[in-house]
């Protein structure tokens, strides 16, 4: 990881900034002119998100994708190192994707009009009912053929050890009953460490699994679900050189 001067630091941060206006703006005629939804996404897919790590010289190292039938609708989960994550999938999974954000992103000039416009899930955990209205609502996006990335963990991780998972994601993959695929990234909170504005380069790798099925799951079997999946993520991110993380504490009191 090396640190940037902080004159091209600043450089970048505008760059990126000027870089996701265009491309917002572009794709929305784009959308306009051909009347097609998906096609903002596509070009999110192929031109906005790979200067993220360009920008820095940050090598995107991804290993060979698994078999997998990429016509069908998928809830992609991810662990979360930094907002940098979300390029990386844009770029990484080879079909459009919608994810579950923060509600206040909804509020941001330009990538809050993007998102809303492409029909990214706007997810308020502290309000149990919006909660799960917008799961719901993403259930429905899915059964209609979209597919959904999420971040299990709720938040990002401050030391890129995998946090304990939120159970918000199984119950929407359960009740749309379509496949998980697992995927871990590691070197985007070197890019960009939290609480720093400052971007670095750092080579970032990512590695995908197999998908997990769900079919049959029913209520307590979806706790069952969640432990295995984090299992899963939690040893594609040591295979790719990331710490992994510690056994969830599924117990009443870590849950509450």
């Amino acid at each position: 990881m090396k640190l940037l001067s902080p004159f091209i630091a600043l450089f970048q941060a505008v760059f990126l900034i000027l870089w996701l206006v265009f491309w917002i703006t572009l794709s929305g005629l784009a959308a306009i002119v051909t009347l097609n939804g998906e096609v903002p996404l596509m070009m999110a897919r192929r031109f906005w998100a790979p200067m993220h790590w360009r920008i820095t010289g940050s090598p995107l190292l991804v290993e060979p994708l698994p078999d997998v039938d990429w016509s069908k609708p998928h809830i992609f989960l991810m662990n979360h190192q930094s907002a940098f994550d979300i390029p990386v999938a844009f770029a990484v999974i080879p079909v459009n994707i919608r994810f579950i954000a923060k509600h206040v992103l909804k509020w941001i000039p330009f990538l809050g009009w993007y998102m809303a416009g492409t029909g990214m899930i706007f997810l308020n955990r502290s309000n149990r009912r919006e909660a799960m209205r917008s799961l719901k609502e993403a259930g429905e996006r899915i059964r209609a053929g979209s597919n959904i990335l999420a971040f299990p963990e709720g938040t990002r991780s401050k030391d890129g050890r995998i946090l304990p998972f939120k159970k918000g994601s199984f119950v929407l993959a359960v009740e749309a009953g379509v496949p998980i695929i697992p995927m871990a990234v590691e070197g985007t909170n070197g890019m960009l460490p939290p609480g720093s504005i400052r971007l670095r380069r750092s080579p970032i790798r990512v590695k995908v699994g197999p998908p997990i099925s769900t079919a049959g799951i029913k209520g307590a079997e979806r706790e069952a679900l969640m432990l295995e999946v984090r299992d899963v993520i939690i040893q594609l991110h040591r295979d790719i050189g990331g710490a992994g993380g510690e056994p969830q504490d599924t117990s009443p009191a870590a849950n509450s």
